[in-house]
This record gives C-alpha cells, structure tokens and sequence, in this order.
C-alpha cells in the first residue's frame, strides 16, 4: 500500500512545513496552516531538443522595440493595462462574488479581433450560451471549453492555438501531478505555474479569474499574486 504523503501549507503565503504549527514563520501569520494531502507524480522528463530552445545572448543582440499589444473592446480594460494585453503575458482578475468577472472576460472574449478559448470550470456551456446572448456577438472567433484537468487543457491550447485564452476560475483547476482537492494551496500553486510555463513558452496571454476571500484578499496562495504579470 502506497504511504499517504502530507504536507502543511500556509493559506496566506503558500509557504510548505512537515509539521503543524501555530505562526507561520514565513509571513508571520497566526492559524493559516492548514494540513493537505499531497503526493507528487512525476513529471515527464525533459528532452534534450526542448533544453535547446533557450540559449543565452548578449544583451546587445536583444531586440528593443517595443512589444505588440492585443487591443480589446473595452478601452478602460485596454488603459489599466497599459494600452493593451502583453503576448505572453499571465494576468489575475479578481473580484468579489458577483460582481461582473465572468461578464466582462465573456464580452471581452466575444468582441476580441483574434481566437479565443474562454474556458470555464464553474458554469456549463448552456450557463455561458444565455449570457452571451446579452453580452456579444456570438459569431466571434470565440471557442468554449468546459475543463478543469490542466493536462487536457493543454493539449487543447496546442491544437486550437488560440491567441488569447480565459480560465474561469483557476480555483477550478486540478493538476494530476498532484494529488490534492482544487483549490487547495498546492493545486493552486501547481495548476498557475503551468498555465504560466505554457504562456511564456508561446507568447500566448492568459487572463486567470481569482477569487476573493471574506477578508477582501485572493484566495490561494499570496505567492500566486508574485507568479503572474499583472494584478487587477
């Protein structure tokens, strides 16, 4: 019989302990340790081809020119962001409960000039076919997927190759390297670092949908917040 693994992580900063304890030493935080049972697969190994892809240049061969934006329909969304979405880049929109997260990345989706994937793990695909009908075009280059396995999320990202991709919400989504509920701290750590590796690896933006806690903050790990590009 397999030995079950487990481990300790703070909720506020994502630090990992072996045991219990009252204060994280980390970020100094009373009773956010929480125990969750963890057990790592192992990751497939790297070739020696994708090893290649990076090589290191000097910083005299590295292009200044600035880098093209992805300008959208909505231009205050376009303005906080700086004239428009990076290529590439991961940005954490979070928001209370109801307040128009899922509304705005839909009509943002729909009225974006490129493909899009908008995956949701939270609404079925009807949910999501009633509110378009209000909020955009439904003849948008818009693809829809209903997934929470960040492995089969991206062997989709590899065959549509869409240009921009929506993950509502990445509290939703599981890695099967590891072996823990969603939304726990590990998964959320786990499941952001690989949207991430795909994303830079790319050039493809990626918009994750965070939730908010009761204390106002995003829920997960703080060093989720320290992963992506942008917070909004």
């Amino acid at each position: 019989m397999a030995k079950v693994k487990v481990a300790y992580f703070c909720q506020s900063c994502g630090a990992q302990y072996p045991k219990w304890q009252g204060q994280c030493t980390s970020c100094k935080s009373w009773n956010t340790i929480v125990e969750e049972l963890v057990s790592k697969s192992s990751k497939p190994s790297v070739s020696s081809a994708s090893v290649l892809k990076s090589k290191p240049v000097l910083i005299s061969d590295v292009d200044s020119s600035e880098e093209p934006r992805f300008v959208t329909s909505d231009e205050e969304f376009n303005r906080v962001l700086g004239g428009g979405i990076v290529p590439g880049s991961v940005i954490l929109l979070g928001g209370e409960p109801g307040i128009g997260k899922s509304t705005l990345l839909l009509q943002i989706g729909l009225n974006f000039l490129y493909k899009t994937l908008y995956v949701s793990g939270e609404e079925s695909l009807k949910q999501i076919k009633m509110r378009s009908e209000r909020v955009g075009d439904e003849k948008s280059n818009c693809f829809f997927l209903t997934e929470t396995k960040t492995q089969n999320l991206v062997l989709q990202f590899k065959e549509l190759q869409p240009q921009l991709i929506i993950i509502d919400s990445i509290q939703t989504l599981q890695s099967d390297f590891i072996e823990a509920p969603a939304g726990s701290v590990s998964q959320i750590r786990e499941c952001s670092s690989e949207l991430i590796t795909y994303a830079k690896e790319t050039s493809t933006p990626i918009i994750l949908v965070g939730h908010i806690t009761k204390e106002g903050q995003l829920a997960g790990p703080k060093i989720l917040e320290h992963m992506v590009d942008t917070v909004l």
